[in-house]
């Protein structure tokens, strides 16, 4: 008997993906929460700053280098700065909404689960948003960084962080920009076996890299959101694929010549 197993690239498990309007509106419906939430965390004027002390003092006794040192790079290029700012504005929704559907449609037991980790991380980053308000370092005074977006363009804040009404810009703790494209890079990792996926890690460092150089994030930021992203895979772990096999042709069924009865038709014989 021969047996033949399919390689678990070759199509995708249609049975796993879920109805695409329920998708749909489950995405839309965790994405209308998040922005509202987020909202609702605005205002906290003096407490952000206040945390924005402590987690500047925390990095430097714990002796984790300057943001400064990595927007320095930046600064030497205007041209290299415009499109950090760029990349910070344009890639992280469009990435991940991207990275959503081509596992819905191409890997669908993949996307369930990424899928859920995406709204578990985010849901504990908003919980994080709400009980720790932080000022990004661009408008801490100690840290000395220039607000790239607004200085070369172009930005997604208004010129008044406490009357902003479409972004809480005092939600920096953790980093949703990192979170969700080391996310995005693992997914993509688990989910293909191609040689080179290794590769999709470069995307959270470019993302940490711009995030960082930007000043529109602490080194903590980043650190927290790996954290809450390891604990959101030990939760949720990624189910095991049935394997199906193929059979190429009828099984004959086996003699078993140890038997009696096969010794006295031999004898016989």
């Amino acid at each position: 008997m021969h047996t033949r197993s399919e390689p678990a690239e070759r199509e995708p498990d249609t049975s796993a993906r879920p109805p695409l309007v329920h998708e749909l509106l489950l995405v839309a419906g965790l994405f209308l929460v998040y922005k509202l939430g987020r909202q609702a965390a605005n205002g906290h004027v003096e407490e952000a700053f206040r945390n924005a002390g402590h987690v500047w003092s925390f990095e430097r006794a714990a002796g984790l280098p300057r943001e400064g040192a990595v927007q320095g790079v930046l600064l030497h290029s205007h041209t290299l700065v415009q499109a950090a700012n760029t990349y910070y504005a344009t890639v992280h929704f469009p990435a991940t909404l991207a990275f959503l559907v081509w596992l819905y449609w191409r890997r669908p037991r993949h996307y369930v689960w990424s899928r859920r980790v995406l709204a578990a991380l985010t849901g504990a980053a908003l919980a994080l948003h709400l009980i720790f308000p932080l000022a990004p370092p661009r408008m801490l005074h100690a840290a000395g960084l220039v607000d790239t977006g607004q200085a070369y363009g172009p930005t997604v804040y208004g010129d008044t962080p406490s009357t902003d009404s479409m972004a809480n810009q005092f939600a920096a703790m953790p980093s949703l920009h990192v979170g969700w494209a080391l996310a995005v890079a693992v997914g993509i990792v688990v989910a293909t076996r191609s040689r080179w996926r290794p590769l999709w890690l470069l995307h959270p460092l470019l993302t940490l890299f711009v995030v960082v150089g930007t000043a529109n994030h602490y080194w903590l930021d980043a650190i927290v959101v790996g954290a809450l992203l390891a604990v959101a895979y030990a939760a949720l772990r990624l189910p095991r694929t049935p394997v199906r096999t193929h059979l190429s042709w009828a099984p004959v069924p086996a003699q078993n010549y140890a038997s009696p009865a096969y010794a006295r038709s031999g004898a016989q014989r």
